[in-house]
């Protein structure tokens, strides 16, 4: 799955959650960095573990149009 870089930076921004966040949560550094640059296609287990922390859906972290 493809995460949007804007939506994911929006939903980062509405749950106050740092870098160290998603470490927390086991993501690796590199993860976390593809994500950053926009340039991430991840497994969905990975996606639902950031939409968990971040308190939203997956939908809204997704580029939908990748679909």
């Amino acid at each position: 799955m493809k995460i949007d870089r804007k939506k994911y930076l929006l939903a980062r921004a509405r749950a106050c959650k740092s870098h160290k966040d998603l470490l927390d949560i086991g993501l690796s550094r590199g993860t976390i960095t593809r994500i950053n640059a926009g340039d991430a296609n991840v497994l969905p287990e990975t996606v639902g573990r950031i939409a968990k922390l971040f308190g939203c859906d997956v939908a809204d972290l997704v580029d939908t149009d990748d679909m």
